[in-house]
């Protein structure tokens, strides 16, 4: 089986690069690697759940599942001070680097899981769960995590969603309609769609 993002153990050889990004009106520093999702830039996707990202009103942490290098949890933890955020992915290099950024960027208030979806993050319950979804693992992976996102949200908690039409946006909210009972499309832009569905 040929290597991906998704992997636990990315066997490509690493060769981090350092670069500089703007996002939410702040600049950020970020080391990415081969291995990882979209390792010279922060790709679209990520950027616009990022600058249209909204808290909820109920307290409580917030969880960037999936979370590559932390280009979407490392700028919201900053952003939003008062929230605890965590970070979770299943690629050990992926979670390396996010602890890197992390600490590059001067943001404390996160904390590093790896996970395999939400496996490691039992009975852990957030206001809030954003996701990049890893598209190449397959449909069934990625409809499985907004299911486990559904029963880890509190009530009241939102599940924040990008994914292009052309990967699969359409069916992504039919599932997300089928879990929460609604979906709302926050923005669209280049063939990305941003959903939120909120747990009542």
């Amino acid at each position: 089986m040929s290597e991906h993002y998704f992997s636990q153990k990315p066997q490509s050889k690493s060769s981090p690069t350092k670069w500089h990004y703007s996002l939410r009106g702040r600049d950020y520093i970020f080391f990415s690697d081969y291995g990882v999702f979209s390792k010279n830039e922060v790709d679209f996707g990520s950027r616009l759940l990022i600058e249209h990202f909204k808290a909820p009103s109920i307290t409580g942490d917030f969880l960037d599942l999936g979370c590559g290098y932390g280009s979407i949890g490392i700028p919201l933890a900053d952003c939003f001070s008062d929230r605890s955020v965590v970070l979770a992915d299943v690629n050990e290099r992926a979670l390396t680097l996010s602890e890197k950024n992390a600490a590059v960027n001067h943001v404390s208030n996160i904390e590093i899981v790896q996970s395999d979806r939400l496996a490691n993050l039992d009975n852990r319950t957030f206001a809030a769960i954003v996701t990049n979804p890893p598209i190449r693992a397959g449909k069934s992976v990625v409809h499985s995590m907004f299911e486990e996102s559904g029963a880890a949200l509190l009530e009241g908690g939102q599940l924040w969603v990008v994914i292009q039409k052309k990967q699969g946006a359409p069916t992504a909210k039919a599932k997300l309609e089928s879990i929460f009972g609604n979906v709302e499309v926050v923005e669209r832009s280049k063939g990305y769609f941003l959903f939120v569905s909120v747990k009542q």
